[in-house]
């Protein structure tokens, strides 16, 4: 199943693939929202779902832990999500770790990563992603 979602992410150039129970679900929007949204909207499409994404932060990997995602392949992932994610017993397989995920504009770190830097357990982070994200301009 991951080697289908690797597929996908790179040939339809998705942000985010999930599959789960033969089913595969594609999503586009930028940085942790499409997880946001599924983790709240639609738990039961992350449990025990295999996931493909392009970068990977400890914010993301918060999110995919607290879904029950059994499996991840990322292009890019940084060292402390790499971290949680075992952590949480989710498999990784990945091209690229970096010590952190720099943000869109190059110019210092991606502000989800930089908000979970300090965090322990996903449950820690999670309010820190959904107040980020709910006070992003639409």
């Amino acid at each position: 199943m991951l080697r289908k979602l690797k597929n996908i992410l790179h040939a339809e150039g998705c942000s985010l693939v999930v599959g789960n129970a033969n089913k595969v679900e594609t999503f586009r929007q930028r940085g942790v929202k499409d997880l946001l949204q599924l983790l709240h909207n639609a738990p039961q499409t992350l449990s025990g779902a295999s996931v493909a994404d392009k970068v990977v932060g400890k914010g993301a990997a918060a999110l995919m832990a607290l879904g029950g995602v059994k499996e991840l392949y990322t292009a890019v992932i940084s060292t402390p999500a790499l971290e949680l994610m075992r952590n949480s017993g989710i498999a990784v397989e990945f091209d690229t770790e970096t010590p952190a995920i720099i943000n869109r504009a190059g110019t210092g770190p991606c502000p989800v990563e930089a908000l979970c830097r300090d965090c322990r357990t996903p449950e820690e982070c999670l309010p820190l992603i959904e107040n980020f994200v709910t006070n992003l301009p639409h």
